[in-house]
């Protein structure tokens, strides 16, 4: 395939890619960006009203019902777990809400691809898990597997967190949406 074919096929394939985006954009309304579609899933699953702006400092939203009824959470959508999690350094949340796809370690991105799957969701108290981390907090914080695994709310059921059948079959599509 010539350099222009390449491109010419390149082209065909950002076309529809932006179609797709923008229909993901009506209904999410805000830009199909990775975070924005984490944030939309999260919210309406777990019962998350968002902050007005996408920009509010120390959190993404409060639970609305529930044991954490008034309580904030940052929201995380990671397309693979790699065992990071970027975190606040100023003013820390009382919950990180972390949706991710599948479990892997951290690798180049050269050949592969990161689509916008849900393999698991992680509910981390905050407080707790900064009084446990060694690690520097901020971006791309290691959090140890063990802490990743106790947090688990999806597909592990956690008594900290119990979720409804009808949130296990919501984050479940998210599952069926991978590629190949």
């Amino acid at each position: 395939m010539s350099d222009l074919e390449r491109m010419q096929s390149l082209a065909a394939l950002v076309k529809q890619k932006n179609e797709a985006d923008r229909k993901i954009a009506e209904v999410i309304d805000r830009p199909a960006l990775q975070g924005h579609f984490g944030e939309y899933v999260a919210s309406r699953i777990f019962g998350v009203a968002l902050h007005g702006s996408a920009t509010q400092k120390g959190s993404d939203g409060r639970f609305v019902n529930g044991t954490f009824a008034g309580k904030s959470v940052e929201i995380k959508y990671y397309p693979k777990n790699e065992g990071m999690l970027d975190m606040k350094t100023d003013r820390q949340p009382d919950f990180y809400l972390v949706v991710t796809g599948p479990r892997k370690e951290p690798t180049s991105s050269r050949g592969g691809t990161r689509p916008w799957v849900v393999e698991a969701a992680h509910l981390f108290d905050a407080p707790a898990l900064v009084r446990k981390l060694t690690a520097k907090i901020g971006t791309a914080t290691s959090i140890r597997r063990e802490f990743w695994d106790e947090a688990e709310i999806y597909p592990r059921r956690n008594s900290a967190f119990p979720l409804t059948e009808d949130q296990r079959v919501a984050l479940a599509l998210f599952k069926e949406a991978s590629v190949g």
